[in-house]
């Protein structure tokens, strides 16, 4: 099916529209590479740009200044993606998830009565940016009307792994089809059987309506968690500014109580299948929501035997075979037919390709036995840079720490470990108790334990430094911060009880 024609729109077109991106999921169908301490929305999957910087791009024509709803415990991953795309942005930061439906409340009730919200998932792959931009305009007229709008993406194949929407006849004049009713994954045989309707589509999870259509039909729904959203922002810590580059990122801390209440529901079954009217735009542009190892393959070019890769992958007499190579070794595989290997510096996972959908299940069996590489990766973002823990033993722990141009770790100091810092790139100054010097390369430095210190990056490169570790005790919240410019001796921006947190102590 084409694009309908920009002529079918009505009088209401080019209105300001807000860009809502949603950032949780923990992407655990991805695992090894995506973990809930780093989701794949947030990992350099394509391109070496990761899925959430592509989306605020995709955006950018529509608002320059979008807003993310994402975790607290991913705060300064948003704020690196807004930095990398040289963005303004808003973040509101949820304590803990509690899926779609709470999400949209929350942005619906922090918006303006009059604001077109689109609700874009940060995962998702559109490559073709102005075909997207030209379908939200297209639904410009059907929402300004009080219509919900969803979009549906003409299938290319009987997906068992996607949603549908069944559509029906044109709404008013405003180039978009109502919406009949809403078909949950259903399995191969009956997908094929939807496809031949012809009036069938993908649903997309992408919304667009207005803040008060959002409010009302919340309040008629689920309100329930609309009434639990509202607590949680009348509570809010006062908004945070960080800067990301030359521009900057509010950020709005939820009541954590209050959002801890709320009902953890889809929009899809909290609103969307009872609501109307319900319309759909269609789009028949490329579009995944890289859910799977599948996915991701599919999405790189596949030599005449079928098999496709990523990183330093190099594959012999292989047949329909993919490998993501993406730890620091060579990956070989010889004489395998349909298999997915994906590799990481600290896990290996080898399946066959039907088993993709698997994952989820197998990474909770994982955390339920306390296999830290479940839940976290070896390499942890920081509002900073990164430390990539390189090995760990009784009473000590080596780290390899990158810190970006200008920014510096707060002003601190621990009560159970002394330090040693050996510099490898750049240059830094190290502020330990009341002396500041700086170091070059192949120099290094002793921080006792209890000592205030502070690692800054005064240069124009990425600094880093091979940190060892000694002492009775080596867990991330053996931590007296004394100055910090990120924000996080707030705790509400950095809970003493937060996921990574937990995740991170069960590394020790």
């Amino acid at each position: 099916m084409d694009f309908l024609p920009m002529s079918s729109l009505g009088s209401n077109v080019s209105t300001a529209i807000q860009p809502v991106i949603l950032c949780g999921g923990a992407g655990t169908r991805l695992w090894p590479l995506s973990r809930q301490s780093y989701p794949k929305q947030f990992m350099p999957l394509l391109g070496g740009r990761s899925l959430l910087a592509l989306t605020l791009e995709r955006v950018r024509e529509l608002n320059p200044d979008p807003w993310c709803v994402a975790s607290i415990d991913h705060r300064f991953l948003v704020i690196d993606a807004f930095e990398q795309c040289q963005m303004n942005g808003k973040v509101l930061l949820e304590p803990t998830g509690r899926n779609t439906a709470a999400a949209v409340a929350v942005a619906a009730l922090h918006a303006d009565d009059d604001a077109l919200l689109l609700f874009c998932p940060a995962d998702h792959y559109i490559p073709d940016a102005a075909a997207f931009v030209e379908r939200v305009r297209q639904a410009e007229a059907a929402a300004l009307s009080g219509a919900l709008v969803t979009f549906g993406v003409v299938p290319t194949f009987p997906s068992s792994g996607y949603g549908y929407i069944e559509a029906g006849d044109a709404w008013e004049d405003s180039g978009a089809l109502l919406v009949q009713r809403f078909i949950e994954k259903p399995s191969g045989a009956q997908a094929a059987e939807l496809l031949l309707k012809g009036n069938v589509y993908w649903n997309a999870g992408i919304f667009l309506g207005l803040a008060s259509e959002w409010r009302r039909a919340l309040e008629l729904h689920a309100p329930d968690i609309l009434a639990a959203c509202k607590r949680s922002l009348e509570k809010a810590a006062a908004p945070v500014t960080t800067r990301a580059g030359h521009k900057s990122v509010q950020s709005i801390a939820l009541d954590g109580p209050s959002f801890d209440a709320c009902r953890s529901q889809s929009i899809d079954y909290a609103v969307m299948e009872y609501h109307r009217p319900i319309c759909t735009v269609l789009f028949n542009g490329a579009w995944s929501d890289v859910g799977s190892w599948n996915a991701v393959a599919d999405l790189n070019t596949a030599d005449d035997s079928g098999n496709s890769s990523q990183g330093d992958a190099h594959l012999f007499d292989c047949q329909n075979t993919y490998v993501h190579a993406a730890g620091r070794r060579p990956v070989v595989a010889l004489g395998l037919k349909d298999v997915c290997i994906v590799d990481t510096d600290d896990a290996v996972l080898v399946m066959p390709m039907n088993r993709c959908e698997d994952i989820k299940g197998v990474v909770s069996q994982l955390a339920d036995r306390e296999v830290a590489q479940a839940l976290l990766h070896r390499r942890v973002a920081r509002p900073w840079g990164w430390y990539d823990s390189l090995d760990q033993g009784e009473r000590f722990q080596v780290k390899r720490i990158g810190v970006k141009p200008g920014a510096s770790l707060s002003l601190q100091l621990h009560h159970h470990r002394a330090e040693h810092w050996t510099v490898v790139k750049g240059t830094a100054e190290i502020t330990c108790g009341d002396r500041v010097y700086l170091l070059t390369e192949n120099q290094s430095t002793y921080i006792p334990l209890g000592e205030r210190h502070r690692l800054h990056n005064p240069g124009k490169v990425e600094l880093e430094i091979i940190e060892v570790q000694s002492g009775s005790y080596l867990g991330e919240d053996d931590i007296t911060r004394l100055e910090d410019i990120y924000g996080r001796m707030a705790d509400r921006l950095e809970p003493a009880g937060s996921a990574s947190l937990a995740i991170e102590q069960k590394l020790q």
